[in-house]
């Protein structure tokens, strides 16, 4: 069942403090309710600058508004949605109260750990024009004609505003060496965070670069009131492990009559190895069915199945469903097209998931370094605690280095940060895996069969359409190590036709790491 209406009657506020932008009241909406009791809700909200899509995982009742459990479509972090009525704009009340205790308690442990330094300017009001929600408590700290940039997250925040914390500081960072100018000298940024929530913030610190920035992180106790100094750490427990690479060509002949079955009914769909045991199928990233393989219970014989549906349906495809199934995908194959329209949930369906489908098949015109195969898509190749989980375009440049490619459709300024993440993933697991060796982790446990693969820092590839990018990317880039290898590539706006260059900017020194 979908249900679609004009205008939105009610406000909604992301976990990141984020939103539609613009006139929430011009947004539109689509709600569908698929597979019965046992189902999932999908909820997608939309106008003229963004695309939300969110699976409903659960739900909790407040005084005046509704919380929704979410989770983004293709990723396995959770978030939330919160919705208010359209006539009630402002954040609940007694979150409003939580928020000024912080600010508080946050004030009373600044002077008291530094006790030397005074306080400025301490707060949490909201500046859309600079990206600073409610969330996020900023300040500065004085000493003679030396400063030090303070940004602080509450305990009682959703981990997004966490995330986003680093993005956040060194914008405010930013911010005030901008205002202040030759007034007084803005050392760095004191970055201070729930405790027990700054493994992936420490991670990121470690390639940022000390020479243009002093970068502090502290874990503020609320109980006892106490600052703990966090130090960056490049490993931490972030990488933990590489999953095994199937074998592509075994796996197919396996499904070679399910892959048949869908060449036939959508001729131009993609076809995914995603596992030994499993294939997805694809149209312009949108991923509408599945074979897989299945243990028969209390036997040992296996039997493969077929399950189609986009998003949260799911539907086996048997004699009996295979009038739905082609009548499901004929109006895929007609509004799923590059010159569709706007107006269609299929169309609009994961913007981000279709742009890297076309980058997969055109990255020499992203960048002639890049090999055109073997490309890795949608790699659940990390565990850990905070992970994302899924690694978006893997390939490897012409001399062998690896390439991490990260893609945004929408405008989203933890773009940099979020790229690191994977980079320093992919560097851990290629270089600090048996350092000793000179075989890379990928190469043994099967990536890019036939690659030399160096054993040099990968390379990193930031990728979203020109008018998306975000204007802090390039801020937070600038803070970046010099020996993290980036390219940010700005794509065209008519990128469902044909991937085009708009302009390309690279890091200053790209140059194999120690």
């Amino acid at each position: 069942m979908v249900l679609e209406g004009g205008k939105a009657l009610f406000h909604f506020h992301l976990g990141d403090g984020g939103g539609l932008g613009g006139d929430p009241g011009a947004a539109k909406y689509a709600l569908s309710v698929q597979g019965g009791a046992s189902g999932h809700c999908v909820l997608q909200v939309w106008s003229e600058e963004r695309n939300i899509v969110r699976r409903v995982t659960g739900m909790r009742v407040r005084k005046q508004s509704l919380l929704l459990e979410t989770a983004r479509l293709g990723q396995s972090k959770p978030g939330s949605l919160e919705l208010t009525d359209g006539g009630e704009q402002r954040i609940p009340s007694e979150r409003k109260i939580e928020r000024a205790r912080f600010k508080q308690m946050l004030e009373r442990a600044l002077l008291r750990h530094w006790p030397e330094w005074k306080l400025s300017g301490l707060t949490a009001a909201v500046d859309l024009e600079h990206s600073f929600g409610p969330a996020l408590v900023r300040g500065e700290m004085l000493r003679g004609r030396s400063a030090m940039a303070v940004l602080a997250v509450g305990a009682g925040e959703m981990p997004e505003s966490v995330d986003a914390a680093l993005t956040a500081g060194v914008l405010w960072l930013e911010q005030l060496r901008s205002r202040v100018g030759d007034k007084r000298l803005v050392e760095g940024l004191r970055l201070i965070l729930p405790a027990g929530m700054t493994a992936v913030t420490a991670a990121r610190l470690a390639w940022m670069d000390f020479e243009k920035a002093k970068w502090e992180l502290w874990e503020l106790d609320p109980r006892t009131e106490e600052l703990t100094a966090i130090a960056p750490e490049a490993g931490g427990n972030l990488a933990t492990r590489l999953l095994r690479a199937p074998q592509e060509e075994r796996v197919r002949e396996r499904f070679a009559t399910e892959i048949a079955h869908i060449r036939e009914v959508v001729p131009e769909s993609d076809v995914r190895v995603t596992s030994a045991t499993e294939v997805a199928f694809a149209l312009h990233g949108l991923v509408f069915a599945r074979a897989r393989v299945n243990a028969e219970a209390a036997s040992f014989a296996r039997s493969q199945t077929m399950i189609f549906g986009a998003g949260a349906n799911e539907t086996e495809l048997t004699p009996e469903t295979e009038a739905l199934f082609r009548s499901l995908l004929g109006r895929l194959r007609a509004e799923r097209v590059p010159e569709g329209r706007m107006a269609s949930p299929l169309y609009r369906m994961q913007a981000e998931a279709w742009l890297e489908a076309q980058l997969r098949t055109s990255l020499p015109a992203i960048d002639t370094e890049l090999e055109p195969s073997p490309v890795y898509s949608q790699m659940a190749a990390f565990a850990g605690v905070g992970d994302r989980g899924m690694l978006d375009l893997l390939a490897c440049t012409r001399d062998g280095r690896l390439a991490v490619i990260e893609v945004k459709a929408q405008e989203d300024m933890q773009l940099a940060l979020q790229g690191l993440d994977y980079w320093m993933r992919v560097r851990q697991l290629h270089v600090g895996v048996n350092p000793g060796s000179a075989e890379s982790e990928f190469a043994r446990m099967g990536y890019f069969p036939g690659c030399r693969l160096s054993r040099e820092d990968p390379v990193l590839y930031l990728v979203a359409p020109a008018l998306r990018i975000h204007p802090a990317t390039e801020i937070v880039l600038k803070y970046f190590l010099p020996r993290v290898p980036w390219t940010l590539v700005a794509v065209n706006e008519r990128w469902r036709q044909e991937v085009s260059v708009v302009w390309r900017k690279r890091s200053a020194v790209r140059e194999p790491g120690g």
